[in-house]
């Protein structure tokens, strides 16, 4: 396995990492086990989760997994979109942050995490009252290193100018959507994330696998799908992502590979990116999504990935988590 400095942090990742998000949902308990174990078999050592992924199923189930091996691993976690109704149940506030934290760490069954992140920007709280928690956390010794997803360019950098002006922790870690259907994050986020020396974590690599290859026959859904699973999904279905994931598929056949190798590929080969997550439903994907790491594109090949992808970096993200 491959590895990468997580920004300029002393925090070394895989290059390919684990994603989540289905397991307690449309993954079993017995089954994201043995993903997670296929993936820690195979080099991975980035874990990805969140404190709202399958009504918290997927913390309880990685803590599980992770019996005998915590050390070996980068456990990630986050808090900030919902987990109810209240006002205090969402959010980046003190209160919301210390409660979430302490109850993912019973769940993942461990005293600390690797990164914790922020999982949304927050216009309701002052940004230095999230970071001066996040840094009280480091200090605890339950928090390793803190980051941020779905944040703005500017969001990003005003609370990395906070946390220099008051001496707090800095987010080492942009977790953003981003593949060849959306590359949105190269216009801002990624030139900040540069200067900055901040460390990209792609979601959605495969744009829920439009990129995969598995949506380009004449079934829209094919069966056990996000698509079928998750209905909410098939807006994503447009002609235009479609046609996209066709045109991947051809050049990926071209060059002797599958379009989600050579998707992911392509974007651990990008600017700032330290570990692209990717979610499992079955050990098989995980060793299939294993090949990217060693496959070599070359420069023609990725010329002409960037061409068909050229259009996605401007209009709307592929995808953006915000609070209402």
């Amino acid at each position: 396995m491959k590895h990468n400095r997580l920004g300029n942090s002393g925090l070394w990742v895989s290059r390919l990492g684990l994603g989540t998000n289905a397991f307690g949902k449309r993954v079993d308990e017995e089954t994201s086990i043995r993903v997670i174990h296929a993936a820690l078999d195979g080099g991975v050592n980035f874990v990805d989760t969140a404190n709202i992924y399958a009504g918290t199923e997927s913390e309880r189930i990685i803590g599980k997994a992770l019996e005998g091996r915590r050390d070996g691993v980068v456990l990630t976690t986050k808090a900030g979109l919902p987990r109810g109704e209240a006002p205090d149940e969402r959010g980046s506030s003190r209160r919301h942050l210390r409660r979430e934290l302490e109850e993912s760490l019973k769940r993942l069954n461990t005293d600390y995490v690797d990164l914790y992140q922020i999982h949304t920007f927050d216009p309701y709280t002052p940004l230095e009252e999230t970071l001066r928690t996040l840094d009280d956390f480091v200090s605890s010794g339950k928090v390793r290193y803190i980051g941020a997803s779905n944040y703005a360019a500017w969001e990003f950098m005003k609370a990395l100018g906070i946390s220099e002006r008051e001496g707090f922790v800095r987010y080492i870690s942009s977790q953003t959507c981003y593949s060849l259907a959306d590359r949105t994050p190269e216009n801002e986020l990624i030139p900040m994330c540069l200067d900055q020396g901040v460390g990209i974590i792609p979601y959605f690599p495969l744009a829920g696998g439009i990129l995969s290859g598995k949506y380009g026959g004449e079934e829209a859904a094919p069966a056990g799908s996000r698509a079928e699973t998750d209905p909410n999904f098939r807006r994503f279905l447009s002609d235009r992502y479609l046609e996209l994931g066709r045109q991947v598929s051809e050049l990926a056949a071209e060059a002797g590979t599958t379009p989600g190798v050579l998707s992911l590929a392509w974007l651990m080969r990008r600017p700032a990116v330290s570990t692209v997550i990717v979610g499992a439903t079955r050990p098989e994907q995980v060793e299939a999504n294993l090949e990217s790491v060693t496959f070599e594109p070359d420069a023609a090949l990725l010329e002409r990935l960037d061409a068909v992808s050229e259009p996605f970096r401007s209009g709307e993200p592929f995808a953006v988590y915000r609070l209402t």
